[in-house]
């Protein structure tokens, strides 16, 4: 990944860091923070990563320290007023180069009721509310330390510069076990979302994207052909090429905070014959299903699953034309300062279009394993397996094996404040 040009989230983080300064020391705002800071040591990787430009699902390989600040984050809350609020996300990551940035920022707006409808609306900066296996601090997983590679791709290439408006029914105001809420969102400046998918697949990792940020392709070969002569060797995920809206609509459903459903439907309306000469980026046609649901055996025994399916094309005609699907399930279970948890998962890219120099048919199937265990209230260590298995067509055109089987075990202490 690389800082690459200007973008619609270059100016989210300029806003964000000028008001949450100007803020930060008004007598009329309550400032409240929190955030981790992340060690991680691993088994080395021949292979190269995918960060650094190779064919590697990993995220760390032997071009990065064996022992290393993997991440360090921080969310902050500024409480301008009785309904008004800003939210920022910022995190510092070393590979492939030491960068700091936002993940998220942006304004919400929450008035306060008695009544048991209620309503809100965020603008800025931010993610759509999809997952429900990354609830913590900094869009991070208090399961395990890599994500599926669902919400993997969604932390790469899906962000919300726009508007969200919520609308929620509480249950408990009206004597019912059942929440509701509906979210509906309207976004420009994520077009090119679909190229990772493309030209790598899906992978699990714990590696976000930044605002201003870009990630650079493995040396497929497709990308060095005439008809994608145009094409930049990398994706700047948040950008905007076309000048079109894209939107969202999401349903949250509660039962007694034992179960919860979210259903999203994404469709960023991209038009894929628009390319941005200057930056090398298409607008992609990427629209998609999210299905996540969470089920709570008992107090300390949680499933977790998510379901992805969509479609994603570029260039005049179509060029690249593929369908994506993916899933997950995970068990978890907490006993005192231990936690144990378990995902397996099962990601596919299906190639539809003509383009026989451009193969871009992927599939992964994975297994992680971890244990976290609380130290006291700041300190947590914990281990995690990782096992990825990958078909990838494009790494033929390399002078490479299709199929590779890739396991890392990972080492991690981390610091809260």
């Amino acid at each position: 990944m690389n800082r690459h040009g200007k973008n619609v989230g270059s100016y989210i983080t300029l806003f964000a860091a000028l008001l949450t300064g100007s803020t930060a020391f008004s007598s009329y705002a309550s400032v409240t923070w929190q955030g981790k800071i992340q060690v991680s040591t691993f088994e080395r990787n021949e292979w190269k990563s995918w960060l650094n430009r190779g064919w590697s699902n990993n995220r760390f390989d032997a071009q990065i320290d064996s022992v290393v600040i993997s991440r360090a984050w921080a969310d902050v809350r500024v409480d301008l007023a009785q309904a008004w609020s800003l939210h920022s996300s910022m995190q510092y990551v070393p590979d492939p180069d030491d960068s700091l940035g936002f993940t998220e920022a942006y304004l919400k707006y929450n008035p306060l009721s008695n009544s048991p409808y209620q309503w809100q609306v965020k603008l800025g900066g931010f993610y759509p509310a999809m997952s429900l296996e990354n609830p913590s601090v900094g869009w991070s997983s208090p399961y395990t330390y890599s994500f599926s590679g669902i919400n993997a791709w969604l932390g790469e290439e899906i962000r919300t510069f726009g508007t969200e408006i919520e609308w929620s029914r509480l249950g408990k105001r009206l004597r019912s076990p059942h929440d509701f809420s509906v979210h509906v969102g309207l976004f420009k400046g994520n077009d090119p979302a679909g190229s990772m998918l493309a030209w790598r697949g899906l992978a699990s990792h714990d590696r976000q994207s930044m605002f201003n940020e870009s990630i650079y392709f493995n040396p497929v070969k497709a990308l060095y052909e005439r008809p994608l002569r145009f094409q930049a060797p990398f994706v700047a995920p948040f950008t905007e090429v076309d000048g079109r809206f894209g939107y969202y609509t999401g349903v949250h459903w509660d039962y007694q905070k034992r179960q919860q459903l979210r259903v999203y439907w994404y469709d960023n309306h991209g038009d894929p014959s628009a390319i941005n000469f200057s930056t090398g980026q298409y607008a992609w046609d990427t629209r998609f299903l999210s299905v996540a649901w969470l089920y709570k055996l008992d107090k300390q025994t949680r499933i977790i699953a998510q379901w992805l399916d969509g479609k994603t094309s570029m260039g005049p005609r179509r060029g690249v034309d593929n369908n994506f699907s993916s899933w997950y399930a995970l068990i978890s279970h907490q006993m005192d300062a231990h936690r144990i948890s378990a995902r397996i998962e099962r990601s596919w890219v299906v190639d539809h279009d003509d383009w026989a120099f451009d193969p871009n048919a992927s599939e992964n199937k994975a297994l992680t394993l971890a244990y976290r265990f609380n130290l006291n209230e700041h300190w947590q260590t914990g281990i995690e397996w990782l096992r990825q298995d990958s078909h990838v067509v494009s790494r033929a055109a390399a002078g490479l094996a299709m199929d590779r089987e890739e396991s890392q075990w990972r080492y991690v202490l981390e610091y809260q404040f």
